[in-house]
């Protein structure tokens, strides 16, 4: 429970016990991002409802999204600016990593927050108007378990830093399982459209990570943010998507 605990604190804005000062319970965490983003999706799909209830769509959907922002600290959001900022400086590696240590956004980490606000927005919109608020559960759990995903698959760019000493304390079984369940269920529940979903929101990822790996040799904290930012919008897309062609 202790690692669970540490996850939920690291991940959201919401209240936990006091957190253990063992090191283990903090490196083991990372097994329990999707159960995480399991309970985050919920939050979301009934905070949506309830939304619906009280306001027109297009508000509900603002306010949404804004309880999105609000109960995860913006802590992937910082991620998602930063790395547009490194990347969209078309300058060389030492650079790029130089420009995302930087406290300041810039202009690309501004645009690239507005167009992934308005894509977020429209598609939280378009799933509740189309009546199917409960998969708004998939896309913060789908990002979470692309995140494990990232942290054990993709190497970290240092030895030290937030990501080299999560990755030590994961296991090749508890990934395996971890992310097999997670799709299992996800299928099991919506069928077609989850495998749809599912499928789409996974390659979009990967071929993302990749990129960045590429570019810079590995990957940071930044990246993992900008990784779940990202999953969680090609999530909402796919969603919509699969309201029109599965």
């Amino acid at each position: 429970m202790n690692a669970l605990f540490h996850a939920i604190a690291f991940l959201t804005r919401l209240p936990v016990p006091r957190l253990s000062a063992e090191t283990k319970d903090w490196e083991r965490s990372p097994a329990f991002y999707p159960v995480v983003g399991l309970l985050l999706g919920l939050l979301l799909a009934a905070w949506s409802w309830l939304m619906q209830q009280v306001f027109p769509a297009s508000l509900a959907a603002v306010l949404t999204l804004t309880f999105w922002v609000f109960i995860t600290g913006g802590l992937h959001l910082d991620g998602w600016m930063d790395l547009a900022d490194g990347l969209g400086s078309w300058r060389d590696r030492e650079k790029i990593f130089a420009i995302m240590k930087d406290s300041r956004v810039g202009a690309m980490g501004v645009i690239a927050a507005i167009l992934l606000f308005m894509v977020k927005g429209v598609a939280l919109y378009e799933i509740a108007s189309s009546g199917w608020i409960t998969m708004l559960v998939l896309p913060p759990l789908l990002a979470r378990t692309m995140l494990v995903a990232a942290i054990w698959f993709w190497p970290y760019v240092t030895e030290k830093g937030l990501g080299s000493g999560l990755r030590s304390g994961l296991t090749r079984t508890i990934v395996a399982v971890g992310l097999c369940g997670t799709a299992a269920a996800i299928i099991s529940v919506y069928q077609l459209r989850g495998l749809f979903v599912v499928g789409l929101s996974v390659v979009l990822a990967v071929l993302f990570t990749q990129r960045i790996h590429r570019r810079l040799g590995g990957l940071t904290g930044d990246c993992y943010g900008a990784l779940v930012e990202w999953t969680e919008a090609c999530a909402l897309i796919a969603i919509v998507a699969a309201g029109r062609f599965v």
